[in-house]
């Protein structure tokens, strides 16, 4: 391919070149420096943005770090206030404890002082050890017996007395042991009734008051006749009796074999079946004990109610070895009975026999105390 020639110098136009120059010279300068003055300006705020932006962003960051350790701060604080209030609490029962502590050290201290004064005092003499023991011994073993109502203690404890008399083999301890025997077979000759048998037969005198009848009964009533109907009754029976063989003895006659004998024993008959049935619609009752014939129904249950609060409270003195006051409100209550109750009735009868009985049996309920034994100890005692 043929390449295009250039043009020669003659075919180019004129140059005009410097006009131009001059021409554009003024123009393009502001221009160019407005852009540089823009691209300043632009480069200038996008660092100043950057900035903005970067120093925004740590004080966000420095917002939340405030808020994160204000956070953490109050959590702190909460912890410690927990802490501290846990500490005084403990700080509270270690003083209470601490105090506790010292009371029991010093009641302690005071017990073992006084094993120490005891000690000292028992290691005096074997004699007065011994004799010291032995009246130890013989109180506890009553106020056990007193207790539990029963001898057992109380003979252990002189037989225990008897056995160490007999080892120390001396002489002027004869007369404890004299003593001592004398007790033991006073507390082995002793009766002691047994509380739970004498506590069932109160529960069964309870259970009897509310079926014994009263003197204003009607079961009352039908085991007392009234002695007046009663011998007003025999002459009428005597005589009705009479009447008949003279009936039979009289000679017959007409008269009597006709209907007139039949109409007069028929109408005898009437008349005296009218007066006996007239007879028992009046009854004479001798009455000995008035207050108990005007008891009404609703005195009666008090009545009853009040007897039954008088064995439990006899039972309840039994339990806890007051024999006193059990046979004062078993007195009491004896003394009730006859006056409200019907005495001939069986169940009245069965509940004075169980009151007499607990009455009786409750003063051997009473352990005998060693008091020889006691007061030979004592004059031993103040002999050395």
């Amino acid at each position: 391919m043929n390449e295009p020639s250039p043009p020669t110098p003659e075919a180019l136009p004129a140059p005009v070149a410097p006009q131009v120059e001059q021409d554009l010279t003024p123009t393009h300068a502001p221009a160019e420096w407005v852009r540089w003055a823009v691209l300043v300006l632009s480069l200038t705020s996008a660092g100043g943005l950057w900035l903005a932006w970067q120093a925004q962003s740590r004080v966000q960051g420095l917002e939340q770090e405030l808020v994160r350790r204000q956070q953490s701060s109050q959590t702190q604080a909460t912890e410690a206030r927990l802490l501290a209030k846990q500490a005084q609490e403990l700080s509270r029962e270690s003083a209470a404890r601490t105090a506790l502590l010292e009371s029991r050290l010093a009641e302690v201290a005071l017990q073992h002082t006084q094993v120490e004064d005891l000690i000292k005092n028992l290691s005096t003499s074997r004699d007065e050890n011994l004799l010291a023991d032995l009246e130890a011994s013989l109180r506890v073993a009553t106020q056990q017996a007193s207790l539990t109502g029963s001898a057992e203690p109380l003979v252990v404890a002189l037989q225990s007395a008897d056995a160490r008399l007999a080892r120390a083999a001396q002489p002027r301890l004869d007369n404890v042991r004299r003593a001592v025997a004398k007790d033991l077979d006073q507390v082995r000759a002793t009766r002691v009734a047994d509380l739970s048998a004498l506590t069932v037969r109160l529960d069964e005198a309870t259970r009897l008051v509310d079926e014994v009848p009263l003197l204003n009964s009607p079961e009352a009533a039908r085991l007392h006749p009234a002695p007046a109907s009663a011998a007003k009754a025999q002459p009428a029976t005597h005589k009705a009796k009479a009447s008949v063989p003279a009936a039979s003895t009289a000679e017959p006659t007409e008269a009597d074999t006709g209907w007139t004998a039949q109409a007069y024993d028929w109408l005898s008959r009437a008349g005296q079946r009218v007066w006996l049935e007239t007879r028992n619609l009046i009854r004479v009752t001798e009455i000995k004990r008035p207050e108990g014939m005007l008891v009404s129904p609703e005195q009666s249950y008090f009545l009853r109610e009040n007897i039954k609060l008088r064995l439990l409270n006899a039972r309840l003195a039994l339990l806890s070895r007051q024999t006193a006051i059990a046979a004062s409100d078993l007195q009491e209550v004896e003394a009730i009975v006859p006056r409200y109750f019907d005495t001939d009735s069986r169940k009245t009868q069965l509940l004075r026999t169980m009151l007499l009985d607990v009455a009786k049996q409750s003063t051997q309920t009473t352990v005998p105390r060693p008091d020889d034994t006691l007061a030979a100890l004592a004059a031993v005692s103040a002999g050395r």
